[in-house]
């Protein structure tokens, strides 16, 4: 593959170039991801044909890539489960409206708010999760109930093997064990002309043409002949389920931390670009279109997605036509080679997931967390990421959101954030008073981005008496995209961590 176009390449050929980068990016992912939520892989599908053609024309973050995301497997793992395959639709529909509707009355930046030591100990548990269920499909066998069971048939499953005996089970391991090592391989050793090439397409096929040229007896992935025969329209009993308080609940439960992932990964690739900035409740509202169609298709539910994203922005896309294109690539390989995708051995993609949930668990973010702000962030962290294993999903966001607001009661007296934005002899100056708490982040992050770009700015924190770590890293990467795109600003009254900013 050609490294991405130069600049003076125009806006068309980037674009064209970066979305099939995504698209190769893109395939392993949606069916594996498919797979881990405990549904047919088509589903992963066609949420990548919806994301790309139908978000990516509605998107608030041109250069942002949506689809089946891993951070929500585990959910839909738990209600294909609990409730069934066909609740998953009405679910889906009525999250997509909840999304809809904050992003109608501008709720966009309160998802920003959530503390970053909730969302990445979510993120963490959700890894060990894929990890300890995809452990299993390497085995070609199907993931247990929960995290915990998972966890403690680990040994069983590796005790149980027999090297004396190589049947369908231990071939399927060595397939996954081929897929993970081409691709850290891949990811190590590839020479720089080839660096757009995903390592996990190259991982993927190369345990498919061993499994196709040897006849191996493993379990392949089962897609149907036509796409459209795997869209599954509303039933009579559709709309009657929204009835059910546990389908209100998981509405609710995928409709926020859709939206935060998106929204965080939207901030995430406004940091890779110096393009158009994200409008957050514009993008709220594409991604609750998405997930609306996505439950009248019965498909999985989609979210802002920053390893294709990132793979956009590394590629060279301008505009939103690269994620628009990549959804096209998709439908047209699936309507015109099924059968290619009905010999990738299982294995593999579980090996896919297994590495991609590892990269979940960073804790290189926990000591950043407690080098910086101290014991509590990391504790919320750690407490965050226990209960998504041990109990589930939504207790351990909420835990730890409850956990988050600890870091209020030093301040409990003087909560109110005054923020105020003056002109003088063409200087923007942006002075807080009061505490810069996650309470306030909104605000602050409005009052901060509505500065013109090219303006010199002076941020003023003498008489800001505290700054909470989820206020400190949303300016530190106001502060980083402005100096990175030649901006002047000048930090006054800054203490502890922020002073290193100035």
């Amino acid at each position: 593959m050609s490294p991405a176009p130069s600049a003076k390449s125009g806006p068309l050929v980037r674009d064209f170039t970066a979305s099939i980068v995504v698209f190769l990016v893109a395939m392993p992912l949606c069916m594996g991801i498919a797979i881990a939520s405990g549904v047919p892989p088509e589903k992963g599908l066609i949420t990548g044909i919806i994301g790309g053609i139908v978000v990516g024309a509605l998107a608030g973050s041109p250069l942002q890539v949506s689809g089946p995301a891993a951070g929500l497997a585990v959910i839909v793992f738990e209600l294909v489960r609990d409730q069934g395959l066909s609740a998953l639709g009405p679910i889906l529909v009525l999250a997509g409206a909840i999304q809809v509707v904050a992003g109608i009355f501008r709720l966009g930046g309160w998802f920003r708010a959530i503390s970053p030591a909730v969302v990445h100990g979510m993120l963490a548990g959700i890894g060990v999760l894929i990890v300890v269920g995809q452990y299993h499909v390497l085995f070609d066998a199907k993931p247990l109930s929960n995290g915990l069971a998972n966890l403690a048939a680990m040994p069983g499953r590796l005790l149980g093997l027999s090297p004396n005996n190589i049947a369908a089970t231990e071939i399927a391991l060595l397939l996954g064990l081929l897929t993970i090592a081409v691709m850290l391989a891949w990811e190590k050793f590839r020479p720089a002309s080839l660096k757009l090439l995903p390592a996990a397409l190259l991982g993927v096929a190369a345990a498919t043409l061993v499994a196709w040229s040897m006849g191996l007896s493993v379990t392949r992935v089962a897609v149907p002949e036509n796409i459209v025969a795997a869209v599954t329209l509303p039933d009579a009993g559709f709309f009657s389920r929204w009835v059910d308080p546990a389908v209100l609940t998981a509405a609710l439960a995928i409709a926020f931390i859709a939206s935060a992932e998106t929204l965080l990964s939207a901030a995430a690739v406004d940091r890779m670009h110096d393009g158009v900035r994200t409008n957050y409740n514009k993008e709220l509202r594409a991604q609750g279109i998405g997930n609306l169609l996505c439950g009248f298709a019965g498909a999985l539910p989609m979210t802002g997605v920053i390893v294709r994203s990132s793979a956009n922005v590394q590629a060279g896309a301008q505009t939103r036509r690269s994620a628009i294109l990549h959804g096209v690539w998709i439908l047209a390989f699936v309507a015109v080679l099924p059968g290619l995708l009905r010999e990738i051995p299982m294995a593999a993609l579980g090996a896919v997931l297994v590495v991609t949930g590892a990269r979940l668990v960073n804790f290189n973010h926990a000591k950043h967390l407690f080098r910086d702000y101290g014991l509590l962030p990391v504790a919320i962290w750690a407490v965050t990421l226990i209960l998504v294993v041990a109990e589930d999903l939504l207790t351990g966001v909420l835990v730890g959101i409850a956990l988050s607001l600890l870091e209020l009661v030093p301040h409990f007296r003087g909560l109110r954030l005054k923020v105020d934005r003056q002109q003088d002899a063409g200087m923007q100056t942006v002075a807080l008073s009061g505490a810069a708490t996650f309470v306030a982040l909104p605000k602050l992050s409005d009052a901060l981005e509505s500065v013109p770009g090219d303006a010199p700015v002076r941020l003023d924190l003498t008489e800001c008496s505290a700054v909470d770590h989820t206020c400190a890293e949303m300016m530190k990467d106001w502060l980083q995209r402005r100096r990175a795109g030649g901006g002047r600003v000048e930090l006054f009254g800054a203490t502890g961590k922020m002073a290193a900013f100035a």
